[in-house]
């Protein structure tokens, strides 16, 4: 079977639920989805705003404080919600890339501490956090036990290294600047390869269940994994999956049954989170991003700006203004696709309303580095 580029750019849409909002639950809906990107706040709650019938963010506040939705440091070394059933083994797939990308990091190598030191620490980090405990009190509690400076190097590593969840602190959106860290109930064991490489095959069947079809090159980008460990893990999946030829004659993988919508399907304008996760889980990302507008979006620092998607590709980009919902098109759109915007904006603007009216303010500073393009301060009157 051959895939069109627009066929794939539908696959996506499907299974992260944008071709059409779903009535689901917030913990089945990041089930659902894989994971949710979560460096900023704000954004699962808008990720799931946007995938979701009538979502109520008190809903996804309550999956946080029961712990059926964690979030954590997993794929590409980045905060991702997920579902707590996925939590171990996404972890234990990508614990060779937390122990080679931190503890084999200069900055971890200058606390004097050594590989074989942070793998004695992690048990008692963990015991230790047997309770939501600050940044500060980790850096205290290392600093006690083994004599490394705070600013060392010492827990900037091992934060990312530990499996420890972050504990909700503060409204609006469960999580505050100043993170407090918890061991989560059933804290993964660092993972010999063998056992890696078995969790590593249980990541790429879900990866596939919300992105797929795909490339290896793709799956090693989501979780930033060395392209020849994901084609050896692939070889022992031969049964599992289906083979899809690309649009160029690429050769990519699916998970047997899975959603593939015709190109021709319509898809519904949104407004993503910053840092939504179908801009970022693949090699190839202009299954959803022009590459025109790839370095307007993902600045170069990292950050990933809130985007329009129109058609089901990044059109532009949006903020809250004191007036509405402020839209930037790349290109000019017509007047239909303006009133389906403005539509969304309207509903985003009460979604924002009783948490955070100005979310992602603190990053403005990006709209003075936009192209030139038609901006409309959205839903207008």
């Amino acid at each position: 079977m051959k895939i069109s580029a627009r066929g794939l750019n539908r696959s996506t849409l499907a299974r992260q639920l944008l071709l059409r909002r779903e009535r689901i639950g917030a913990s089945e809906a990041v089930r659902k989805v894989v994971a949710l990107q979560a460096q900023q706040p704000a954004s699962p709650y808008l990720a799931l705003w946007n995938r979701t019938v009538g979502f109520d963010a008190a809903d996804l506040d309550g999956a946080f404080a029961r712990g059926t939705v964690v979030k954590s440091t997993l794929m590409r070394i980045t905060l991702h919600a997920v579902h707590v059933d996925d939590f171990r083994t996404f972890r234990e797939a990508v614990h060779p890339l937390l122990r080679a990308g931190r503890i084999g990091d200069p900055r971890f190598a200058a606390s004097g501490l050594t590989a074989e030191d942070a793998d004695l620490l992690v048990p008692e980090l963990l015991a230790f956090g047997d309770r939501p405990r600050t940044g500060a009190e980790y850096e205290a509690w290392i600093q006690e036990r083994v004599g490394a400076a705070p600013k060392s190097g010492a827990w900037w590593a091992l934060r990312h290294y530990t499996p420890l969840v972050h504990a909700p602190t503060t409204p609006p959106w469960s999580f505050g600047e100043r993170p407090s860290y918890v061991a989560p109930p059933d804290p993964p064991a660092p993972a010999g390869p063998e056992a890696s490489d078995a969790a590593l095959r249980t990541l790429l069947l879900r990866y596939l269940e919300g992105f797929g079809p795909a490339s290896a090159a793709d799956m090693a980008q989501f979780a930033l994994v060395q392209r020849a460990r994901v084609r050896r893990v692939l070889e022992t999946l031969t049964d599992d999956l289906e083979r899809v030829e690309g649009p160029d004659g690429e050769d990519l993988f699916d998970v047997p049954a899975a959603p593939r919508p015709d190109g021709d399907t319509p898809a519904p304008p949104r407004l993503m989170a910053m840092w939504d996760s179908t801009l970022l889980a693949y090699a190839d990302r202009s299954r959803v991003i022009p590459p025109a507008y790839r370095a307007t979006v993902i600045r170069r620092n990292g950050d990933v700006l809130p985007t329009l998607l129109v058609d089901g590709y990044v059109a532009g980009v949006w903020r809250p203004t004191e007036g509405g919902i402020e839209a930037t098109a790349f290109h000019d759109l017509p007047a239909e696709t303006w009133e389906a915007l403005a539509e969304e904006a309207g509903a985003l603007r009460t979604f924002l309303a009783t948490r955070d009216p100005r979310v992602y303010r603190r990053y403005n500073h990006w709209w003075t580095k936009l192209p030139t393009g038609e901006t409309r301060v959205l839903p207008g009157v």
